[in-house]
């Protein structure tokens, strides 16, 4: 019986409340073999009520949550685990992931909600990862599914559990748009116990038959207020439905509001609920300014703070404000590159790689760059268009302040937009500090480090590898296609039913423990 066709009373249906003991319940065959699954007795069950938490009034946990974790050494993962965490430098929990592995390591639901950069990727990674060691996953029919709404999220995922998988003999597959349908599927059909996937891709594949959710035991909704809303809520219902219904459900996410409800309210059960912060987020290593300027002015603002020593990531509006501010830059001497939707999928990781690398030392984006990219030591986030939800406010500034180190959040504001920017700053709970700014300003430089630009045009230069080679001009070459020519007609049917503009990336991490 499917787990949502029980009831979709959150907090007065029937079935069994799970042990928070080590056992996680009556469980056949535990961590390491056997089904997986979890079996719940069917007796009555006390009403839920709401406790009035955060953005929407989280559900209380009835069955008492275990204690959380001091170290990793007391958690009951595999050695090969352990052995990785310590190689990679990751000596102690971060707290979401003290207060959640106990927990989801025993087979209980969660519910998790931390800002970002908090560790949550590997707060259900792990748990993930140890519940499906030492298990073999048929052709098409994997055994643990990683939900994310974006690309570039699904390789920051992928990137992060990769050593522990390796450690464990688990196979990862990720499944995106954008890139080759035919290669993802050939993943699945040679086994993959780990399927890290954008909701679109997955179910392009799952209609091929090409992958089948019905071994699924462990599911995990990572950033689940984007996927919400990005209109992803019916697919991310649909694919519920069809993994397990004796699974195991965890939900996490920087933000947790209404329209995620939906989803806690039907799909998990008796959830361990667990918030790292408030729900807004505001990190005390970072500096929130307004800065206030005049529209004959912003734009000369904007392309000073671009030139300063160091990386910043500039957010947009729109793509073609973007590339207009992109080019303005590149022209007066700043190392640019535009991130977007419009972009392919290789632009955006190349343009990525690029900035990590410092070869580009100015990121413009749209929203796309606000949640799944981390950058070690990147100091300055600039809204130069501010953002209109509160949300994307707090997940924009996340791309600096990250695993405990320290950034600024600049918003540059123009004096039609004040009354809205103190709202949407009421709503975050922040509480910025406020400066009137002209270019060339001591103030300006002392919260931005903005400096004149050279002058000077550069260009950014794709690297060798990623440039196409020219078709042979001789006879023997004729009738042959060329390889971008062959790349663009294999292409041509690798289209994924997720939605562009919220699509993302990112590479591995420096602090493990973040992820």
């Amino acid at each position: 019986m499917n787990r949502s066709t029980r009831s979709n009373d959150r907090y007065g249906r029937s079935g069994g409340s799970r042990s928070a003991g080590s056992g996680g319940g009556s469980r056949s065959g535990g961590r390491n073999g056997g089904s997986g699954g979890r079996f719940r007795s069917q007796g009555p069950r006390r009403p839920k009520a709401a406790a009035p938490q955060g953005e929407f009034a989280l559900p209380v946990t009835i069955t008492p949550a275990l204690p959380a974790a001091e170290t990793f050494g007391e958690l009951d993962m595999p050695a090969p685990l352990l052995t990785t965490l310590t190689r990679l430098g990751v000596t102690e929990p971060f707290p979401i992931q003290a207060a959640t592995l106990p927990n989801s390591l025993a087979g209980r639901d969660v519910l998790g909600r931390g800002r970002t950069g908090s560790g949550k990727t590997l707060a259900f990674g792990l748990a993930l990862l140890a519940r499906t060691a030492g298990q073999r996953a048929e052709p098409r029919q994997p055994l643990a599914l990683v939900l994310v709404p974006t690309r570039e999220l699904a390789q920051q995922v992928t990137d992060a559990l990769t050593p522990y998988a390796q450690a464990l003999h688990l196979r990862l597959a990720t499944v995106v748009g954008g890139m080759s349908i035919g290669r993802q599927a050939g993943a699945l059909r040679n086994g993959a116990e780990v399927v890290v996937a954008t909701p679109g891709r997955l179910k392009d594949l799952i209609e091929r038959r090409d992958c089948r959710l019905d071994e699924v035991r462990i599911t995990v909704l990572d950033e689940a207020d984007q996927m919400a809303d990005m209109g992803f809520m019916p697919q991310v219902t649909e694919l519920l439905n069809q993994v397990r219904a004796d699974g195991q459900r965890l939900l996490f996410s920087a933000t947790l509001d209404r329209n995620v409800d939906k989803l806690v309210r039907r799909f998990l059960n008796d959830p361990v609920v667990h918030s790292v912060d408030p729900s807004a987020g505001a990190v005390t290593t970072m500096e929130h300014h307004i800065l206030h300027v005049q529209g004959t002015d912003k734009h000369a603002t904007t392309v000073e703070i671009a030139a300063r020593d160091g990386r910043v990531i500039m957010f947009l509006d729109t793509k073609h404000a973007v590339d207009r501010l992109t080019k303005d830059l590149l022209a007066s001497g700043v190392r640019a590159s535009a991130l977007h939707g419009g972009k392919s999928q290789p632009q955006r990781n190349r343009t990525l790689a690029q900035f990590k690398s410092g070869q580009v030392t100015a990121l413009v984006a749209t929203n796309v760059a606000a949640r799944g990219i981390h950058v070690d030591n990147l100091d300055l986030v600039v809204n130069v268009d501010p953002p209109t939800d509160h949300k994307d406010y707090l997940h924009r500034g996340g791309r600096t302040a990250r695993a405990g180190e320290s950034g600024s959040v600049v918003t540059l504001v123009l004096p039609n937009q004040r009354r809205e920017i103190t709202r949407l700053m009421a709503t975050a709970g922040i509480t910025p500090q406020i400066t009137q700014v002209r270019s060339g300003d001591a103030e300006l430089t002392r919260i931005t480090g903005a400096q004149a630009p050279s002058g000077i045009p550069v260009t950014i230069a794709a690297p060798v590898a990623d440039r196409p080679k020219r078709s042979s001009s001789s006879s023997s070459s004729r009738g042959r296609r060329s390889r971008p020519a062959q790349a663009r007609r294999a292409g041509n049917g690798d289209r994924s039913s997720a939605p562009r503009n919220g699509d993302r990336s990112s590479a591995p991490r420096r602090n493990a423990a973040s992820s």
